[in-house]
């Protein structure tokens, strides 16, 4: 005879049962979408009826709401204990449901039977009456067919398995497993399930998350927010297992939780960036110390390729929407364009290179702690200014360029994050100007009079002829709503005038905002 595991589980009313009981006793695993199980539980009733004073008779119900609807439905009054988590049915290794074990008062197996069989209850019956020296109890057994088959055991359901093998295991990896055949190409095969962004991806094998885990302290099993379009929950070891695919090290997870964080808010509207079809995507900044730890880079080259941390962390972000909420291009992804920072685009700040402020400080956080902003921005536009000599004569450059981001006719705009070299940092430097005074002439610079602006025979982009009336030909408009919508961010190498606006998306509740997160290393 073998020996079942032990276990305690509650009831709903958070009575607790052991077993073994000491007593023989009736174990019956069910679930209530199982028609076979609701064909059994009156059995089950008439077990518990008949011989529950000198036999244990437990229900063992694998879904909470469903285990009282049970309970409900036929008048249970045996034990219905919540096993809602499915540790006991994975330690009993089942199948399929219902199944029901006749054990004795040590807890070993006595007799086992799964779906529903005429003849299986009636040898039950008659051995427990046996046991219990009382009578079987009176069934109308013409009523029941002869048999009928089960319904899956909910602890054997796709990811559920695996998640409970790991638990069983210790194991912090619970996903689900995907078998790769011996002579299948490892990689093609990641192509062929849609898995990748169109570039290669490193294969998620449980060594490599795992080590990709040892990047946190977070639990593997933390959910950090539910990923749009699908609102799929989002767990620390879904974000690791994208981590691995797009080539980030373990220093990079806590970058990329955050970054994801702040990128599933309701603020930053990942959803709408996504169905829009306009150009924008997370665009990723990272400020304090962490950049120098993992090997960001801020100065040569800062927006392009190269650093492994900028590319994997912006990837790792991008891969996570695709493969966890099913943002894919040419289904809700619905960009009509899309752009190159679409694969990935994450950046950090050469906050020691400028007298201002940096971007985390100027939102509140202390100069020591690390941080990610995401924006959801377009790909970067240059502005080029080499004769420039006082910050009055640059930002006025700056605004000239900015008054035509989207459109020149195109006024009211919302964020922009405008990156400013260091050769202009110095410029602005020279002149004492602070972050304030510049965004201040930038937008001085950007306005134009009504008249400019109105639609007309040329172009029909702009304000409409009534409207503009209403306004005054000669009033002046600025490019942005406020001053606080343009965002500095000082980035680069230290040779050439050349800096750069990445355009913004509908800004505010019906848009999109820019969002900060703390990094929690």
């Amino acid at each position: 005879m073998a020996q079942l595991p032990p276990f305690t589980l509650p009831t709903a009313t958070e009575q607790a049962h052991s077993f073994p009981t000491g007593r023989h006793t009736l174990l019956c695993f069910v679930k209530e979408d199982c028609p076979t199980c609701q064909l059994s539980m009156p059995l089950i009733q008439s077990a518990q009826d008949a011989f529950g004073d000198r036999v244990d008779v437990l229900a063992i119900g694998q879904d909470e709401a469903g285990n009282a609807k049970l309970v409900h439905d036929h008048g249970l009054t045996m034990p219905m204990l919540d096993d809602s988590a499915l540790h006991v049915s994975f330690a009993y290794d089942l199948d399929t449901v219902p199944t029901v074990i006749l054990a004795d008062g040590a807890g070993k197996e006595l007799r086992r039977f799964v779906g529903f069989g005429k003849q299986d209850w009636k040898d039950l019956f008659g051995e427990v009456a046996g046991i219990a020296r009382l009578p079987a109890p009176a069934i109308d057994w013409d009523s029941y067919p002869d048999s009928r088959p089960g319904c899956g055991s909910k602890s054997v359901e796709p990811d559920v398995h695996e998640r409970l093998a790991a638990e069983a295991a210790g194991s912090p990896v619970r996903a689900r497993r995907i078998e790769v055949g011996e002579s299948d190409d490892v990689f093609e095969f990641m192509f062929e399930q849609g898995l990748t962004d169109g570039l290669p991806v490193v294969p998620p094998t449980p060594e490599r998350v795992m080590r990709m885990l040892d990047g946190t302290l977070r639990d593997s099993q933390e959910v950090i927010g539910a990923v749009p379009p699908n609102l799929a929950p989002l767990t620390v070891e879904k974000v690791a297992i994208n981590a691995v695919m797009a080539g980030c090290k373990p220093d990079y997870l806590p970058v990329v939780i955050a970054a994801l964080e702040a990128v599933l808010t309701d603020e930053f509207n990942m959803h709408g960036v996504l169905a829009t079809t306009h150009f924008p995507t997370p665009v990723i900044i990272v400020n304090g110390p962490i950049r120098d730890r993992i090997g960001m880079n801020y100065r040569m080259n800062v927006l392009g390729q190269g650093n492994r941390a900028n590319a994997t962390i912006g990837r790792a972000v991008q891969l996570v929407v695709r493969n966890v909420g099913g943002g894919r291009p040419g289904e809700v992804d619905r960009a009509a364009l899309g752009q190159p920072g679409k694969y990935t685009f994450c950046f950090a700040e050469f906050e020691e290179r400028s007298n201002w402020e940096p971007l985390h400080v100027e939102k509140g956080f202390a100069p020591s702690e690390s941080t990610v902003t995401v924006f959801a921005g377009g790909a970067p536009n240059g502005i080029i200014d080499q004769l420039a000599r006082d910050a009055r004569t640059l930002a006025n450059s700056y605004g000239k360029a900015l008054s035509a981001v989207s459109h020149p006719k195109h006024y009211g705009s919302g964020e922009i994050v405008v990156i400013i070299p260091p050769e202009h940092v110095d410029t602005i430097a020279e002149s004492g100007w602070d972050k304030n005074q510049f965004r201040a002439q930038v937008q001085e610079a950007s306005k134009r009079p009504v008249r400019e602006l109105v639609q007309d025979e040329v172009v029909a982009e702009g304000i409409p002829p009534s409207r503009a009336e209403q306004m005054g030909m000669d009033t002046l408009v600025p490019k942005f709503r406020s001053d606080d919508m343009i965002t500095l961010v000082v980035a680069g190498g230290e040779a050439g005038k050349f800096g750069a606006y990445l355009a913004g998306w509908v800004s505010g509740p019906m848009g999109s905002s820019m969002v900060t997160r703390k990094i929690e290393e």
